[in-house]
């Protein structure tokens, strides 16, 4: 068995496309999106990482607010650049690219929800408990988003989510257990007793323990979907969850990078879109 790619680069070039469309009649209406990030040091990956996001912004018509503060920056500098993306009708939403060494659940916390793109916030974490419209996280909704776009079928389906972080794990059991989505999920992670007994029987695996090849052909269902969500570093190299030998029995693997990292960056640009939307909903536009 060759297992399908689920190609998130092509994803991302799609969903630009359908976004870009639906910038242009914001912009009819009166309303351009504003995407802001803060960015605290000198970190290669997240400065990479910022500029793509604003690389996207430019191509598809949403305006970048750039927020960059040096590794010496305070808690309490970031804190009021924080303040003024909260009030600058110009920003939609922001976001806080972690790492950033300070407090990051203040700085999270000091973020309107509203205005929350990454959907990390505690009260929208909060009404995606309660099963409330708001923002969601952007990596879970990318994997959601990645598997639609390839007609892999969730309802009903089997689930074993590997890994337990805030940004992937614990919301993507939540979002994956919704009537929307109507899967059975199981959220194992690296203190799994027996990890393997629980993936073998998923017709869905999501890798994001950030244990490389932690995930491999013995553990997996023939056919089954594969998505490798970790990250973690191998002689200096990004390396993924999911071994190369996966693609054997697997029906579809995402591949890492290229699999649903392209698709973080879609998600938090149809939440700046959908920010947008509903605010020239409210005003009446």
């Amino acid at each position: 068995m060759t297992a399908t790619t689920l190609d998130g680069k092509a994803t991302l070039a799609t969903i630009k496309d359908e976004l870009r469309e639906r910038v242009a009649r914001l912009k009819e209406r009166g309303v351009t999106p504003g995407l802001g990030t803060v960015l605290v040091g000198d970190d290669p990956g997240s400065h990479w990482y910022v500029g793509a996001k604003h690389k996207d912004c430019a191509e598809i018509g949403i305006v970048s607010i750039r927020k960059d503060l040096p590794a010496s920056a305070t808690q309490e500098e970031v804190e009021a650049v924080i303040d003024e993306l909260n009030d600058s009708p110009e920003c939609t939403g922001f976001l806080i690219q972690q790492p950033t060494g300070l407090d990051e659940v203040a700085l999270l916390s000091r973020v309107k929800p509203e205005k929350d793109v990454d959907g990390l916030h505690p009260v929208n974490l909060g009404k995606l408990v309660l099963g409330e419209e708001g923002p969601l996280p952007c990596t879970p909704m990318g994997v959601i988003e990645l598997l639609r776009r390839y007609d892999v079928p969730l309802k009903g389906a089997e689930v074993v989510v590997v890994g337990r972080g805030l940004t992937v794990g614990r919301p993507l059991g939540l979002i994956l257990t919704r009537r929307s989505e109507n899967a059975t999920a199981t959220l194992c992670h690296t203190g799994t007793r027996d990890l393997a007994e629980h993936t073998k029987n998923a017709d869905v695996v999501i890798a994001a323990a950030g244990v490389p090849d932690l995930i491999t052909k013995d553990m997996v269902k023939p056919g089954a979907a594969v998505l490798d969500v970790g990250v973690s570093r191998v002689e200096g190299k990004v390396a993924g969850d999911v071994a190369k030998d996966v693609t054997e029995v697997a029906g579809f693997v995402s591949p890492n990078p290229g699999g649903v990292g392209p698709m973080t960056r879609a998600l938090l640009l149809m939440n700046v879109v959908e920010a947008a939307e509903r605010d020239a909903d409210a005003r009446g536009l």
